[in-house]
Order: C-alpha cells, then structure tokens, then sequence
C-alpha cells in the first residue's frame, strides 16, 4: 500500500502556521469530504503548472460532478534545458523552477489547500541530479515533489482530458507532447457501453518532447529540410507502438485526441486568435486539413513574428515548430480525419482522482 505523505508547507516565526497539505499518492483517508481544497501540480521539463480546485456535485445530472477552479499559476521554467547534453539540471533551470515553485506554494497557502498531489516527470526522472533537485525544492520551499512513472504519468493525462473523447468513437488514440517527453495512450469503448466510457487500452512514453528536439536541431530558425529531420526522427521514434497498434480496430469516427501546449498554439493560430483564449480552444475540434494549414502558417512565420504572435510569444517561440513536427509524425502514422484540442490533462486528472478517492465526486467507470 503507497503511503500518504504530508508536504511540509513550512512555517516560521514571521508568518502563520500554513495548513497541513496532504500529498496523496494513492490511498486517502476515509474520513475526508467535499469541505477540502485541492491542488495538483505538474513540473514538467518545460512548464511549471498549478491548479486549485474544489469539486462541485450536480446531483440531479448524472456522473457529471465536476472541478470547479479557484486559483491557476503556470510558468515556463525549462528545467531541462540543456540536459540532453549534460545529463543533470543546471543550477540556472533550478533557480528558475524553484522561483516558481515559491509562488506555488503561496498559492496554495493563501487558498488553505488541504490535499494535494504535487509531482515532477520527465526533467527530473532522467537527470542525474534529479533526486537532489527534489531534496533542493523540499529544504527551500517545503514541498515534497513525487517523480512519478511513465505509465502514471499517461494515465493522469487519459483520466484528465478523457472527457472530451467522442463518445461514438470505439477508438481514440490521446497524445501529450511534453519537454521532454511523449505520451500516447490508445483508448477503447466496448461495444454496448452507451456511457461513452473508455478503457486505458495500451501506452507508451517515449522521450521525444518539444525541448530536446528543438535543442538538438535547433528552433529559431527552422528550414524545410531541419523541419523534414526532426518529423523523420519523430515517426522514427513513434513506428514500434504505431506497428504495435496497428491490428487495432478503428471504427470510422476513430480520431485524435490531443493535449499540450503545441496543439493548444496549433488551435489559438488556427482560430486567427490575438491573444490566447482557453474557452476557445478546449474541446475545440480541428480536421486534418485545419492542422495542416495551422502548420504551414506557423512554418511560414520566422522566429520574431513567433515571437509577436499572441498564442506563441517569445517563451515558445523556438519550440513551437519542434512540436508541430512531432504532431505531424503522429498524424502520419495514426491517420485520423480530425483531432480534437484539449486544454487539460494532466493535473485535471490528478485532480479528479483525489476527488474521487474522497468520495467528493461520483467515481466514473
């Protein structure tokens, strides 16, 4: 049984005792109800991202409770620039990522969060100083970061933006291009299931992300024959589950579902957005076609007007085109007619599963 640990939200003679945070790592206290605030935070290798919620019950609806945000905080840190090369996390990116850790947590102490889950993935479960990252975070700041696994990782992603599968699809293949990483989970509905509820049917996490591809061929400026390299790299990469998947059926509403931050830019570009609009985008449906021309526009723009462009700006501007490669190596081989934009995922279902072990939301099957 995984233990329940507490994350030291420390406090000191100059300021109020903060409330005991509880980071859960699976097992929760039968005792907790719907009166909790959570927080779930994902420090990726490219983004530091948070959320604060509490879950709100629609009793007359059916398995429809839901999240109800209250407080949002997300930063680009790079925690992982450079460590393709160096194998460990440079004293920079710490720096950077611990700064934004702080405003985490004082978040999370001025909303009185009780139960949390607060994890690290690709960036530090593959730097050779990634352990002694995590001690850094905890002795500065009091937090206790889990690094967590490939298949959990995946799993998080599936149950946070699952929702927005089409329920008359037998088959959905949901894809998170990270930093560092990939995550593709292929998702299934038995015949008969008329509640649209999927199974976590196969995954893979191969390390393949928007930081170490744009690192290695370099982002700024970007040619057709650097974009042709990086995509060839990426379908190289993707080939072993794409065979592995092949047998599988696809039923002709059989799409993509997509989350990230290429995919969200892909939409804001796509909708001609002039600044980045969450409430557009999410559940946005885009046909193959609308990605094709959304990465011929963002290839066509050089690295200033990247920079210049509301849903890029200058924090992604040399990644954007390293994730449009990886994108178009997935609809290459996972031919699907649309693709469907989320932007949630990974800390939604953190989110969702504590609510649930609580007994604060209807469990969903």
């Amino acid at each position: 049984m995984d233990r329940v640990r507490e994350s030291g939200l420390p406090s000191t003679a100059s300021a109020p005792a903060a409330p005991e945070l509880q980071v859960e790592h699976g097992v929760a206290p039968s005792s907790l109800d719907s009166r909790h605030t959570y927080a779930a935070l994902d420090l990726g290798t490219n983004n530091c991202r948070l959320l604060v919620a509490r879950p709100e019950r629609r009793p007359r609806r059916r398995n429809n409770d839901s999240l109800r945000i209250i407080d949002a905080f997300s930063r680009i840190v790079r925690l992982g620039e450079g460590l393709g090369k160096a194998g460990r996390i440079s004293e920079e990116a710490i720096e950077r990522t611990i700064a934004a850790l702080e405003i985490c947590r004082e978040k999370m102490e001025a909303r009185g969060v009780t139960r949390a889950r607060l994890v690290a993935t690709q960036a530090c479960r593959s730097a050779a100083n990634g352990d002694e990252f995590i001690e850094r975070v905890r002795e500065r700041t009091g937090l206790r970061l889990e690094i967590i696994d490939r298949e959990t990782e995946a799993r998080f992603a599936a149950r946070g933006c699952g929702s927005l599968a089409d329920p008359a699809a037998e088959s959905v293949l949901l894809f998170d291009i990270g930093g560092g990483s990939t995550e593709l989970v292929w998702l299934t509905r038995e015949r008969g299931d008329h509640n649209g509820a999927y199974a976590f049917r196969a995954w893979t996490s191969l390390e393949l992300g928007v930081v170490t591809l744009a690192e290695h061929f370099g982002g700024r400026s970007v040619s057709a024959e650097t974009f042709a390299a990086m995509a060839q790299q990426s379908r190289e990469l993707l080939a072993p589950f794409a065979g592995r998947m092949a047998a599988e059926r696809r039923c002709p509403r059989f799409h993509l579902l997509g989350t990230s931050g290429t995919v969200t830019t892909l939409a804001g570009v796509h909708l001609g957005l002039e600044r980045y609009d969450r409430w557009r985008v999410d559940g946005l449906w885009m046909s193959d076609e609308d990605a094709t021309r959304a990465i011929m526009r963002l290839r066509d723009m050089d690295f200033e007007e990247r920079v210049a462009n509301g849903c890029i700006g200058p924090q992604r501007a040399d990644l954007v085109l390293a994730g449009c490669a990886i994108f178009d190596a997935i609809r290459a081989l996972f031919p699907a007619q649309r693709t469907r934009i989320a932007d949630r995922g990974l800390r939604e279902g953190m989110l969702l599963e504590l609510m649930e072990a609580d007994g604060a939301l209807m469990r969903r099957v």
